[in-house]
């Protein structure tokens, strides 16, 4: 039996994922991508530290180059890191000092419940943008920034809808094309998510929304994920013609109006470029910081190792 309050290291093999994920439904930070579903889905590889009898969870993204392990950040995984009920300040260095122990390299995203005591040595805080939507649809849209109330009077006014339940495909392809020059995300990355919004929806826990002009093509689009009271905003499709006529805003209008009302977070997934920033904050988003653990501790002949 083990020793009560160790970390246990545990290979892919030996976790017991019904516990996982029993853990993450019941952790007070829990998120979609910590299921053991999504890490089968979109993780390279991963393994596990677990405190006790899964009290305390922490997956372990890892791949290997010039034969050296590494942690990393799965593509369409925003936030991993430490879940569970209660994590202390102790417990939470424990955890990063064993990952340190075992990965010399480690670029991960921690989640906004491991903020209370990420160690500044290591880590920066990044932003996450959060929407309540526990309000009647004219109090939330009150709170939309002039120039936001603007475009979406505008994209409706150029002749375009609302459509629901288009292909994720298609979703895939318009992202694929925006993404070209932002960032790299592999096929196979695009594949895995694709089999992970299929197995979300047979849950219900995967919808597809788009704007499309008066010829059905596809103007802004977006698949978004549905756990623990949040909705995610997972996948962005956006046009270039879209962008100019502000299909985009009327999408998040069109969801908020559904939602409205509705115990649940429109979780916007974050980010630190200020254009981006600005288009969450502008439907009434607040910011929310999370840790980014980096740590580099290889020796100086692979300082410059890169995933």
């Amino acid at each position: 039996m083990a020793e009560q309050n160790q970390i246990q290291y545990l290979r892919h093999t030996q976790i017991d994922k019904s516990k996982w994920d029993s853990c993450i439904d019941d952790s007070s930070n829990g998120l979609i991508y910590a299921y053991s579903f999504y890490l089968d889905a979109m993780a390279r590889h991963w393994d596990a530290f677990v405190l006790n009898d899964y009290e305390i969870v922490m997956p372990l993204t890892w791949n290997r180059k010039l034969g050296v392990s590494y942690l990393y950040q799965p593509a369409f995984t925003a936030a991993l890191g430490l879940f569970g009920r209660k994590i202390t300040e102790e417990q939470l260095h424990n955890f990063i000092e064993e990952a340190v122990r075992h990965f010399r390299f480690i670029e991960i995203s921690l989640n906004e419940g491991n903020i209370l005591a990420a160690p500044h040595g290591f880590t920066q805080l990044r932003s996450n943008y959060l929407l309540k939507l526990n309000k009647p649809y004219p109090e939330l849209a009150a709170a939309y920034r002039e120039n936001h109330l603007r475009n979406i009077k505008k994209a409706f006014v150029a002749g375009c809808s609302v459509k629901k339940a288009i292909a994720v495909e298609d979703i895939i392809l318009i992202n694929r094309e925006q993404m070209r020059t932002a960032h790299r995300v592999s096929d196979n990355d695009y594949e895995n998510f694709k089999k992970l919004f299929y197995l979300l929806k047979e849950k219900q826990q995967a919808e597809t929304y788009a704007i499309v002009d008066q010829k059905n093509n596809i103007m802004s689009s977006c698949a978004f994920f549905y756990s623990h009271n949040r909705a995610y905003y997972i996948l962005v499709g956006n046009t270039t013609e879209g962008k100019t006529i502000g299909a985009s805003h009327a999408l998040i209008d069109a969801f908020i109006k559904d939602n409205a009302g509705k115990d649940m977070i429109l979780d916007f997934e974050g980010s630190d470029i200020r254009n981006l920033a600005f288009f969450y904050n502008g439907f009434g988003a607040k910011e929310e910081l999370y840790p980014f653990l980096k740590v580099n501790k290889l020796p100086f002949y692979l300082r410059l190792f890169k995933k």
